[in-house]
């Protein structure tokens, strides 16, 4: 069996961070780590050494678009792809975007395991 990717997800809702969570690793596919705290996002980054991050838009202390950028200026990690998760679009306006928002990918919360699997495999392989 090939190594699990490493998916770091930051997400201030903890009880949709351990949900996803379990989700993802039940698949045997991922090994997830959840950062509550935005603020903590790039430290967590450098530490675990994500295959791919997963990052709610609207939090309290930094915002998603924040984070993303100090992710991005770091050059250890500006090659992490970073996919969107929000609530403020729904499904269907995923679907009529093709799944990017200002040139970023996201998803809509809440969706179903299969679309979130189905956009990191998509992005890891991308």
């Amino acid at each position: 069996m090939s190594e699990r990717k490493k998916i770091l997800l930051i997400d201030d809702e903890k009880g949709f961070s351990v949900m996803l969570k379990l989700n993802l690793e039940s698949s045997e596919q991922y090994e997830v780590l959840i950062e509550n705290d935005s603020r903590n996002g790039l430290e967590a980054a450098l530490n675990f050494k994500p295959d791919l991050i997963l990052l709610d838009v609207i939090m309290p202390h930094l915002e998603g678009p924040d984070v993303a950028r100090k992710i991005e200026d770091n050059p250890q990690l500006h090659k992490v792809p970073i996919i969107f998760l929000t609530a403020m679009l729904t499904f269907r306006e995923m679907v009529e975007n093709n799944g990017s928002i200002g040139g970023r990918p996201f998803i809509a919360k809440p969706s179903d395991i299969e679309i979130i699997v189905n956009t990191i495999e998509q992005h890891l392989n991308g």
